[in-house]
């Protein structure tokens, strides 16, 4: 279970956080988060959100599947 979470937390920060750089080098490319209503700083933020959770999520699961053995 830790290591799907792992996974999943991964594959979060690496959809963020190469969006947030496609947005930055390319305004109008909005990506996964199109969704979001607001302009270029609130789809960035929208990706950095993104990555943070990928990374709070993967430690997270490492922190426990350590814990587990």
């Amino acid at each position: 279970m830790y290591v799907a979470a792992l996974v999943i937390g991964m594959i979060l920060l690496a959809l963020g956080a190469g969006g947030g750089f496609r947005l930055l080098f390319d305004h109008g490319n909005t990506g996964l988060v199109d969704w979001v209503p607001g302009g270029f700083w609130a789809h960035l933020i929208a990706s950095v959100i993104i990555a943070v959770v990928g990374v709070l999520l993967a430690g997270w699961a490492d922190t426990q599947r350590k814990k587990a053995g």
